[in-house]
């Protein structure tokens, strides 16, 4: 036996397992990941018979190819059913956040883990949402630190955890630091693509439309056949998400319409049936920890100097 006790009933739920807790023979307590049955076999069939209903006719313009998109999900969800990658991701994390005053990972137990198996220390926490009453100030320093954890992941680590769930999230109520939990969805960077984004932040910062023209080509949101009108809607788009980036006051997410401005504007992109350039699977990634982490701001109606931030990662 491995384990003095385990307990059957799971304490939590995982995207494709679900979470236990147990007790080694020599008194520690684990969080194990148990990975449903039968996932690995069944995701290429998933993702094709998506694929197939999104060829019904008026789902995508006509011309549009998923097929990247369709198979960079196939390769993330096997990855994140492969709980060895898992393990190492958290090993990567764990080494390059060592040390740190804000954030803190569990520590992972190799000779527990398999492929379908995962098991780390058990981290007593709270729900992120238990700040959500907390004062300015710690909400405030909470967004902060999960933003500058986003550059890190860019520019500095080169590997991002692209699943914003606000479960991965947690609070240590002894330390007061945040307890990132799930690496299944890291995605290794090409420093190519981080330089490429570290152009464009230097453009949005700067103000300068033609160089975030440029930048926004060379990362792949358009190309160079892409009709003149469809370039700048969406080059509107980002000007409007960066402009919090050149605010020299904190921006306020509680207090700010621009979500909705963007929703608008992309819900009007989205709908114009000619518009068939599909940007890298990359990029797409990218965006929704950007667009978790600005939900999560948003929830705890933070304030926080954007400027300052990105400024270090020029």
């Amino acid at each position: 036996a491995k384990f003095r006790q385990f307990d059957v009933r799971p304490f939590a739920a995982a995207s494709i397992g679900q979470v236990h807790r147990a007790e080694t023979l020599d008194g520690r307590v684990l969080a194990v990941k148990v990975q449903y049955p039968g996932i690995r076999a069944s995701i290429d069939s998933d993702v094709d018979n998506i694929a197939t209903l999104l060829r019904l006719p008026g789902l995508v313009p006509p011309g549009m190819d998923l097929a990247p998109l369709l198979r960079a999900a196939k390769q993330q969800l096997h990855e994140e059913a492969d709980y060895l990658a898992e393990a190492s991701h958290l090993r990567r994390f764990g080494t390059v956040l060592a040390g740190s005053d804000a954030f803190v990972l569990p520590e992972l137990y190799p000779d527990l883990s398999t492929g379908q198996v995962i098991s780390m220390t058990y981290m007593q926490s709270q729900p992120i949402d238990a700040l959500m009453n907390a004062s300015q100030e710690l909400r405030d320093r909470t967004a902060t630190r999960l933003i500058d954890l986003v550059l890190r992941e860019l520019f500095t680590f080169h590997a991002m955890q692209t699943d914003p769930n606000l479960a991965n999230y947690r609070v240590d109520p002894a330390s007061g630091r945040l307890v990132l939990l799930d690496f299944g969805a890291v995605r290794i960077l090409d420093s190519t693509l981080s330089s490429a984004f570290r152009t464009l932040l230097n453009a949005a910062l700067d103000g300068d439309p033609d160089q975030i023209r440029h930048a926004m080509h060379d990362i792949g949101y358009f190309a160079s056949d892409t009709a003149a009108h469809h370039q700048a809607l969406i080059q509107q788009m980002f000007e409007l998400a960066m402009a919090p980036l050149r605010q020299e006051t904190a921006f306020d997410f509680g207090a700010s319409d621009l979500l909705d401005r963007l929703r608008t504007m992309g819900l009007a992109i989205g709908s114009d049936r000619d518009l068939t350039h599909v940007p890298p699977a990359e990029t797409l990634f990218l965006h929704r920890k950007i667009g978790g982490m600005y939900l999560l701001a948003t929830k705890l109606r933070a304030r926080v100097c954007l400027r300052n931030l990105v400024e270090q990662y020029r």
